[in-house]
């Protein structure tokens, strides 16, 4: 039995060596196929206009100019295809002849030639009446309508976004003998992409 026991750690070693020279080919590498997944991402353009505060008042003043309470900060944000140019922002109310109106059933109104904006950044750098008419851009209303600001768009500036400040005035000259009274109106922001 001494002899077995004395001969099997030979045996083992020889074995085991064996195998190690064996073990290589026996454990080859298996690749499987190769599986392909198509990837589709889109990107949609996006043009938004924010305002904030989102009211404004004025102390008018008979015969005279009043400031708007606050500047409106107005930030326009956008993702253009490659076929964009230009970025533009319009100011504009409903009606040329009533930017304010005191409402009721004889109202009485403040036409847009005495409602004034200024951007400093933009178009009207000088206080200027919301008298335009839409242009090229087709935004706003015949005669009640500011463009105020035209961003142009190139392969730096696809996506991306401005923050102006526009500054509001009512300008009464024209209208001295405007009653007493609450006068309410809605200026409306839209952008667009050309």
């Amino acid at each position: 039995m001494r002899r077995f026991t004395a001969i099997l750690p030979g045996r083992l070693v020889l074995a085991l060596g064996l195998l190690a020279v064996a073990s290589p080919a026996a454990l080859c590498q298996l690749n499987s196929n190769t599986a392909t997944v198509s990837l589709s991402a889109t990107l949609p353009e996006s043009l938004t206009v924010a305002a904030t505060p989102s009211a404004v008042s004025f102390n008018l003043v008979a015969g005279g100019t009043a400031t708007g309470s606050a500047p409106v900060a107005i930030t326009t944000t956008w993702v253009m295809q490659a076929s964009r140019s230009t970025v533009t922002v319009t100011g504009y109310f409903s009606s040329a002849t009533a930017a304010l109106t005191s409402g009721g059933t004889s109202p009485v109104n403040i036409p847009t030639s005495e409602v004034f904006g200024q951007v400093t950044t933009g178009a009207p750098t000088t206080y200027t009446a919301f008298t335009q008419s839409p242009t090229g851009n087709g935004l706003g209303v015949s005669g009640a309508s500011l463009v105020l600001f035209q961003q142009a768009i190139s392969g730096t500036n696809r996506a991306s976004n401005r923050t102006d400040n526009l500054n509001l005035q009512i300008n009464l000259a024209s209208q001295p003998q405007l009653p007493a009274g609450s006068y309410t109106g809605t200026l409306n922001l839209q952008a667009q992409a050309l």
